[in-house]
């Protein structure tokens, strides 16, 4: 079984030891499930992924999109694989049976699309966008906006985007400016100019949906002036068929320093005052439609991260298996054997690194997954909006955190990779070109840092960080039971009790109308609430990995998995006792609400 995209026995940890999947299927709507379900799509998303995806990801980034007579032309390699991907049931892995899907919970879908992601993180965005669009609409579109735009989304021949960013406003969507004005026939004409989309424009679909942001005359200032528009590439008939171009066309391609496989476009809309939109729900709602969208496609940009941080890991952990190079310090003879490089202690520090970021950041993107699920098939409201409050809290960190640390682990897989690994004959500089986008879009971590103070934080009186404080002091009393997690626990415990001083401290502040000083260092706190999580998720798996060697200990369990274990306990003592105490210099900054970046002037620079 291959270990080239990610670990399949720390899949089935994470499944099935950590997360439990299988209680899942005691809940009517995974009622049909089983573990061989779940297996058999864990492996046949290997398979395609292998197979399909993976031959033609260096191809992607070599022979990027091409703008040709007002069209993206792709490489050939990858319509087979999105079809191969959709024919196999992925795009609709948690649809209902009766519309066409497998009824999984998002947590195995989501297994099943880190494979893809691993694989081929370009082509595989067609399909998660897609997926997302789907969502949109199902939750908020109406019965013609179903019947014309999901179901061909559902069936495979219309793929989706999302229209929000404008060339102006950036990441400000208050200042959008494209328009929406409305029409005879109770539709819209869309004016206006939007970049960055991904997918905009490609040959694979018959139709392309795009999810637009504009304003209608109407609007009030701000995001709260937002309507979303459905506006097809082609319009559609009643009968299903398609009808004549919409004028919604295709401006460009930007041309980008990694993730170049997906076509990134810009947009323009109406240039000859005909492009017809369709308005989804209500008027002046759009932004909040658009956030389910949003927050989809920011834990699927967290999990993308962490999947490519995870390709070279693996990558770069087989090289120095590999690589003789050297002697040990004390190795004086020159006529000795060379050593593999992963004999040497620097070299296992930073695998080590990589190890603790990737599958840190894995469990908690799956942690999250699981959560969505019990936003939807918990038995009551009451413990369904709990899951959710708690999903909404941790989304940020998700995004962000492994936007930012399994980075780190591809500029680590680089290192040790050394001359080759700055070389396009190797991977890992590939996949470390392609995380590079994963801070910025869907947020970048400024954002999801205000995002997080400013907002999630104090939410409802504060309930989802009572809730998630609740669920680590749990973890943390559960570890006593082992002695040899006394040095794991007490690390978190500490940067816990600080955290939460400092976190009433700056609620404060913000209450006090000191805003801006108050969110001045949000990028800090973002980072230390995020290693806090991460502390908390390695302390639940190195409770698993004891609990484990226990078993076999006992005589169950297998005995081939104590070095597994092991290795659990190793990364999660790496980061407990290496990084979770760096933190506390942050918090020292924002305890002292130091304003050294605030007071800085523009002319100083």
């Amino acid at each position: 079984m291959s270990e080239t995209l990610l670990s399949s026995r720390n899949l089935a940890f994470e499944l099935y030891e950590v997360l439990d999947a299988q209680a899942l299927t005691q809940r009517e709507r995974f009622a049909e499930h089983n573990r061989e379900t779940f297996d058999a799509a864990i492996d046949t998303a290997r398979s395609i992924a292998e197979e399909l995806f993976a031959p033609h990801n260096r191809k992607n980034d070599e022979h990027e999109p091409q703008y040709v007579d007002g069209a993206a032309v792709l490489i050939p390699e990858v319509e087979p694989a999105l079809r191969a991907f959709h024919e196999a049931g992925f795009l609709n892995a948690t649809r209902d049976f009766e519309h066409g899907g497998m009824q999984l919970p998002n947590l195995l879908s989501q297994a099943c699309f880190a494979h893809f992601q691993s694989a081929n993180i370009a082509t595989s965005s067609y399909s998660m966008l897609t997926m997302g669009v789907a969502n949109l609409i199902e939750a908020f579109g109406n019965d013609e906006q179903k019947s014309k735009y999901l179901q061909p989304i559902i069936d495979g021949r219309f793929f989706g985007t999302m229209a929000l960013t404008e060339p102006h406003a950036g990441s400000s969507l208050s200042d959008i400016r494209t328009k929406a004005e409305p029409h005879a026939d109770g539709s819209y004409r869309i004016k206006g100019n939007k970049i960055f989309i991904s997918g905009g424009d490609q040959p694979i679909s018959e139709n392309i949906v795009h999810m637009v942001l504009a304003k209608l005359p109407d609007a009030p200032p701000g995001v709260k002036g937002i309507s979303l528009f459905i506006v097809p590439k082609f319009l559609v008939n009643d009968d299903g068929s398609l009808g004549q171009r919409n004028d919604a066309l295709l401006a460009g391609l930007f041309h980008k320093m990694g993730w170049r496989g997906t076509t990134s476009t810009a947009l323009n809309f109406g240039d000859n005052d005909n492009c017809v939109g369709y308005l989804v729900g209500k008027p002046h709602h759009g932004l909040s439609y658009m956030f389910q969208m949003m927050n989809e496609a920011r834990i699927g940009v967290g999990m993308g991260a962490i999947m490519l941080g995870y390709a070279g890991y693996l990558y770069s952990l087989d090289y120095a298996r590999n690589r003789p190079q050297g002697r040990h310090p004390d190795g004086k003879d020159p006529a000795s054997q060379q050593v593999s490089i992963i004999e040497h202690a620097d070299v296992r520090r930073m695998l080590l690194t990589q190890k603790a970021y990737v599958e840190g950041a894995f469990d908690l993107g799956l942690y999250a997954a699981r959560l969505f699920d019990d936003t939807q098939t918990l038995e009551t409201e009451e413990q369904r909006k709990t899951a959710l409050e708690l999903l909404d809290l941790l989304t940020p960190i998700v995004k962000s955190w492994p936007s930012e640390f399994c980075l780190k682990a591809n500029e680590l897989a680089i290192q040790i990779l050394g001359g080759h690994g700055y070389t396009r004959e190797y991977p890992v500089e590939q996949y470390y070109r392609d995380n590079r986008l994963n801070p910025i879009h869907e947020g970048t971590h400024g954002i999801q840092s205000l995002d997080l103070l400013g907002r999630k934080v104090s939410m409802n009186g504060g309930a989802a960080l009572k809730q998630l404080l609740k669920l680590i002091h749990g973890t943390c009393q559960r570890a006593t039971e082992y002695a040899s997690l006394n040095t794991l626990r007490q690390p978190l415990e500490q940067l816990l009790a600080r955290l939460q001083t400092v976190t009433l401290a700056l609620l404060g502040d913000l209450m006090a109308g000191k805003v801006n000083q108050g969110l001045a260092n949000s990028a800090l706190y973002l980072k230390v609430f995020g290693h806090m999580v991460i502390g908390w998720r390695w302390l639940e798996q190195a409770i698993r990995a004891e609990e484990g060697l226990a078993l076999i200990h006992k005589g169950g369990g297998n005995a081939a998995d104590v070095d597994f274990y092991q290795g659990k306990l190793q990364a999660a003592r790496y980061f407990l006792t290496w990084e979770v105490p760096s933190c506390h210099h942050d918090l020292a900054i924002l305890e002292a609400r130091d304003d050294t970046c605030l007071s800085m002037q523009d002319a100083w620079f």
